[in-house]
């Protein structure tokens, strides 16, 4: 069965030096890899960021296919100057379109674009389009703290559905980091909450009710708000005065009005998640190649007792319809 992981990162093994702050750059020495941002230490990464050949060997002793890569979060770069993130944001889109057109049936590119300014944005989402074929772009799941609903985020969401662009929310500078330094606790803990943060304020903000062709998908499982559906509703309808100020519509009816992946870490997490949010809507997604991403990709679903059609949608199905692509492309 063909399977395709739609949440794998990916990072050129070099990029050029900006010499803007906040700018990871990459440092090679004896045998260790690592990313650095302002002289200081970020993460050790190894030659599966990059090597595609070594990646491609991966998945095969899995059983899975098809990638599609995204750069790691910490490159997008919205605090830099729209110019500064743009040329960033083109040397990454290059990468990742080259990989894609040399590895057409191992490889689907998502781009990233600087969404700090709507215009250079929109101007890199149609050379991703209209030059590079690209299919979609990952996002954050805020822009220096500005929710999704920010109305000078809308045009280039507009834009997006317009070109026909899928959209991967991705979470990114999770709220609360300063306040909980030990014990990974934003990846723990703050992840989760930054995509809920997200998909709240999507909804409650009326962007998913006002493009509502606009294909989105969310990592991590869609993040705590699966979870918490019960009382988001609640909320909603005990309070309405402070909750659908912007979007009158029970934001339970949302569901199964987007994707999301399976990186859930737990059989009866993933299974509550697809009675959730339903078995066409729920992807393959593994966060490769990191460490809090399934190490065994497909693994995960594999484990689960499910009907064939239901194991068919996610292991591909429903990547390549949020995608928009034919199968005959992978066949």
């Amino acid at each position: 069965m063909l399977k395709i992981d739609m949440h794998a990162h990916i990072l050129p093994r070099d990029w050029p030096d900006l010499g803007a702050a906040g700018i990871p750059n990459m440092v090679h020495g004896e045998g260790r890899s690592e990313m650095h941002i302002d002289g200081t230490f970020f993460r050790a990464v190894t030659a599966n960021s990059w090597d595609m050949a070594m990646r491609i060997e991966e998945y095969a002793r899995f059983g899975v296919q098809v990638q599609v890569i995204s750069t790691v979060p910490v490159m997008f770069s919205y605090h830099a100057a729209p110019a500064v993130a743009l040329e960033l944001s083109r040397h990454l889109n290059d990468h990742v379109a080259g990989l894609q057109a040399d590895h057409p049936r191992h490889v689907i590119a998502l781009g990233t674009v600087p969404l700090q300014d709507a215009d250079t944005a929109i101007g890199e989402l149609r050379r991703l389009r209209e030059q590079l074929d690209v299919p979609g772009i990952q996002i954050g799941s805020n822009v220096n703290d500005r929710n999704l609903d920010d109305p000078e985020l809308f045009p280039i969401f507009e834009a997006a559905a317009d070109l026909g662009l899928a959209i991967l929310v991705h979470p990114w500078q999770m709220m609360g980091r300063a306040s909980m330094p030990d014990y990974w606790l934003p990846w723990l803990v703050g992840m989760p909450a930054e995509l809920s943060r997200a998909i709240c304020s999507l909804i409650f903000g009326g962007v998913l009710e006002r493009l509502p062709a606009l294909r989105w998908c969310f990592a991590h499982g869609g993040g705590a708000f699966p979870w918490t559906i019960g009382r988001i509703e609640h909320g909603f309808k005990m309070r309405p005065d402070l909750v659908a100020t912007r979007n009158a519509v029970n934001p339970r009816d949302y569901l199964g009005r987007f994707w999301v992946d399976s990186v859930t870490h737990d059989p009866q997490a993933l299974r509550y998640l697809i009675d959730v949010v339903g078995a066409d809507k729920v992807v393959l997604g593994t966060d490769y190649p990191f460490p809090l991403g399934e190490q065994e990709p497909g693994k995960l679903v594999e484990s689960l007792d499910l009907p064939d059609e239901q194991r068919r949608a996610i292991c591909h199905e429903n990547a390549l319809r949020w995608l928009d692509l034919p199968l005959e492309r992978f066949s």
